[in-house]
């Protein structure tokens, strides 16, 4: 089992920045793949941005540019850096890891972006 705790979320105005972190704990050791996800409302969840082990990252094309998604595997952290942020940005944002052959997600924390 992996536990995921997410800190971060808030309200900011467009154009704000805010980061969000995710702590896993657990089975760690199995962990790959970490990334970030979101839900608007009336919407499908989407990926927004993953890492894997080797630092390879993939972004969704709505937030590249403006997101950069790290990750520390000696802290078994995952941090999203949002900047430039928009209305559309608003959402739950998801942390996920993967450890194979099972996924995790995090309880979810709210962005919003005020216009």
């Amino acid at each position: 089992q992996v536990q995921l705790v997410e800190s971060g979320g808030g309200l900011v105005q467009a154009g704000g920045s805010l980061r969000l972190s995710c702590a896993a704990s657990g089975r760690t050791f199995s962990i790959n793949t970490m990334g970030w996800y979101r839900q608007a409302p009336g919407k499908q969840r989407e990926l927004v941005a993953t890492i894997n082990g080797g630092g390879n990252t993939n972004y969704a094309d709505s937030v590249k540019g403006r997101f950069t998604i790290s990750r520390d595997n000696a802290k078994n952290t995952v941090n999203l850096q949002m900047n430039n942020l928009k209305p559309e940005d608003t959402a739950v944002y998801y942390c996920h890891v993967q450890s194979v052959p099972v996924g995790y997600w995090g309880q979810g924390t709210q962005v919003t972006v005020s216009s």
